[in-house]
């Protein structure tokens, strides 16, 4: 009989892939492998169903009867039950076999399942771009408990730089490079607000850049300001092109600059296949 609880499940051969692999990416989920006729299995059940609960959601528990399912108990080499299977990120990372005491099992939970600070970070990367002041505010609470979790300290500092924060951004970058070292996050969050910074003079706005450039075509500054401003509004490509225009009409001279705005955007893409055609075309043009 099903349960009437949202966190215990009973998945067959033909459900499997989604109730446990599929949905064991999003949240972990803990296999009972039993019988009726088992009384161990029997014993240990009301424990994993009141943790379940208890738990209200941070794992799923998905009771499996051997009798029932044969293939699963099979596919899992089950010769002693009860077995219980932690399933995370689409695979098997632990087991326990026996009934266990429920502070034993507690415990075991506690070693597998995802900390409060890891749901945090997981929410805040989850709400970067749709929720950006919820992602600061989670990204804060983390590094306010560690302070050299530096994941989170990046994760601010592009929620800072995408929220036009740059004097913050640039005090987290700091804070990075005096470590002595630099993850490739890092550079990208660096990248992101050097371009950030660029758009500042315009205040992001398109139009106003293009006629400014348009004004004044052989000023570079004007021109990189542009090309800052378009990327930051998303205008990869033109962004890109612009540079590459500069590039190819003057490779030792007004190229220069272009070429160093046009690295920088395309580190702070996430299109990773544009960024690699324009890498090339920047490698054709100069090599």
């Amino acid at each position: 009989m099903a349960s009437a609880s949202p966190w215990i499940i009973e998945p067959t051969a033909e459900t499997f892939d989604v109730e446990v692999v599929q949905k064991s990416r999003t949240v972990p989920v803990v296999i009972d492998f039993w019988a009726t006729w088992c009384q161990p299995c029997l014993m240990l059940a009301p424990i994993l169903e009141k943790l379940a609960n208890d738990y209200a959601g941070r794992f799923i528990l998905a009771k499996v009867e051997t009798e029932q399912n044969p293939e699963l108990a099979g596919a899992f080499g089950v010769q002693s039950i009860p077995l219980v299977v932690a399933f995370v990120d689409g695979r098997p990372i632990d087991a326990f076999q026996g009934a266990l005491p429920e502070k034993q099992i507690r415990e075991w939970l506690d070693r597998i399942l995802p900390s409060e600070m890891d749901r945090l970070l997981a929410e805040a990367v989850e709400q970067e771009a749709s929720e950006p002041a919820q992602a600061e505010a989670k990204y804060r609470r983390v590094v306010e408990e560690d302070a050299e979790n530096w994941f989170a300290w990046i994760g601010l500092g592009r929620v800072l730089a995408a929220m036009k924060k740059l004097d913050e951004a640039r005090s987290i970058l700091e804070k990075l490079e005096a470590r002595g070292y630099m993850e490739p996050e890092a550079e990208q969050l660096k990248a992101q607000v050097d371009v950030q910074a660029g758009a500042a003079a315009f205040s992001g706005d398109v139009d106003k850049a293009r006629k400014a450039a348009s004004a004044d075509p052989q000023n570079m500054t004007l021109q990189m300001e542009l090309a800052d401003t378009l990327a930051a509004s998303g205008h990869y490509e033109e962004a890109l092109e612009l540079c590459l225009s500069h590039i190819a009409r003057d490779r030792s001279g007004a190229g220069v600059p272009a070429k160093e705005s046009m690295l920088t955007i395309m580190s702070t893409m996430a299109d990773h296949e544009l960024a690699g055609q324009y890498r090339r075309r920047l490698a054709t043009l100069l090599y």
